[in-house]
């Protein structure tokens, strides 16, 4: 999957990493860092949105080469964890995975646009925007879920939320694509600007799933 290595060199990193001595101060700038990173991709992303390759240029443009979530780098993140002891020392946790930000970054696009649209009750029926909402929201969350268990390695678990965040995907999809939600032409509108975005989400994960497989295969035939 080249940039959106599903392994995110995190596998065992939550094991042997020792105590880290951070404070909560500390951990609130490490998370707003984090959250900068999602907004990067996000300027990064719509800046890209007429290019039909989006998600692997963004993906050079955020630096997330093969190298950086190789075996190898997982190693060498591994014994940097062992020593982290202050604020400045690279921590990995799953704010970081690739996978997670362009998720977050994307429904972020999303949910900002909807909801400047959908405060108009002249514009979106309330019907519509409360169930458009709340199938973003749960999209959102299964995509979560699924990228947790990619985290700590449980690829089975991840293919089944990730397959739960797609049928919530064409839930999504479907609300646009009715009647009346084509007949509101603000609506319909959006619907051209956002559906890209969806196509995305889709690409992502499918490819993570792809992957996720490919290693539930190679853990059966290292078990035979």
């Amino acid at each position: 999957m080249g940039n959106f290595d599903s392994d995110g060199g995190s596998e065992n990193q939550w094991e042997d990493r020792g105590e880290l001595a951070w404070n909560e101060f500390d951990w609130e700038r490490y998370l707003r860092e984090q959250d900068e990173s999602v907004e990067r991709y996000l300027r990064f992303y719509q800046a890209a949105r007429l290019d039909p390759d989006r998600i692997d240029h963004v993906a050079e443009k955020m630096q997330w080469g093969e190298d950086d979530w190789s075996d190898e780098a997982e190693g060498e993140a591994d014994e940097a964890d062992d020593t982290a002891d202050g604020p400045d020392e690279d921590v990995y946790t799953l704010h970081k995975n690739p996978i997670f930000i362009a998720t977050k970054a994307i429904y972020l696009g999303l949910n900002r646009g909807w909801e400047t649209l959908a405060v108009d009750g002249a514009k979106v029926p309330q019907k519509l925007a409360v169930q458009f909402l709340r199938s973003l929201q749960q999209g959102e969350e299964f995509s979560v879920q699924a990228i947790h268990a990619l985290d700590f390695g449980d690829y089975a678990m991840a293919i089944s939320l990730f397959k739960r965040a797609l049928g919530v995907l064409n839930h999504s999809l479907a609300l646009l694509n009715a009647e009346t939600a084509l007949a509101e032409p603000a609506v319909a509108a959006w619907r051209e600007e956002a559906l890209a975005a969806f196509f995305d989400l889709r690409e992502v994960w499918l490819r993570v799933i792809t992957e996720c497989r490919e290693e539930c295969d190679r853990s059966g035939e290292d078990e035979d």
